[in-house]
């Protein structure tokens, strides 16, 4: 766990396994209105006195209603020793793998609907342009892990 600077956002790359990954949940947005219809992984703000893994966890009950295992950060622009990817308004975003261990994932909050993508299919929607690298990162990883698996 880290502690979470002020303008800190926590996402999941919600996979439906961590250790040989073949698709890939989306959520669509459906506020705000410049955003809606666009797709992205779910999480949100870090709240004053949490640390960021506690704000992933309670962001994703919120928005999906699931538990999940929390994987690898993904490595951000900066390289492997740094998570932070910047976004909108100078806000950083960190994002995990994660698997779901508990509940079916639904749009509770923030979202109309959400996708399960093959892998081979994660340009089929239209994500935040902002995201479009942290989903290339994300399959960086994942190729990162089918890597590795092969050499075992």
């Amino acid at each position: 766990m880290t502690s979470a600077p002020r303008s800190l956002v926590v996402a999941a790359a919600i996979l439906d396994d961590l250790d040989a990954p073949a698709r890939l949940l989306a959520a669509r947005r459906s506020a705000p209105k410049s955003l809606a219809g666009q797709w992205e992984f779910p999480g949100g703000k870090v709240e004053p006195g949490e640390d960021d893994l506690e704000a992933l966890r309670r962001e994703l009950r919120e928005e999906l209603g699931v538990e999940v295992a929390i994987g690898t950060a993904v490595p951000g622009p900066d390289g492997p020793d740094n998570t932070d990817w910047p976004i909108l308004h100078g806000h950083r975003m960190r994002v995990w793998l994660a698997r779901i261990t508990d509940g079916d994932p639904a749009p509770l909050a923030d979202h109309d609907e959400l996708r399960w993508l093959d892998l081979s299919e994660v340009d089929s929607v239209t994500w935040l342009s902002l995201d479009v690298p942290i989903v290339r990162a994300v399959l960086d990883a994942v190729d990162e892990i089918a890597r590795l698996d092969s050499v075992d």
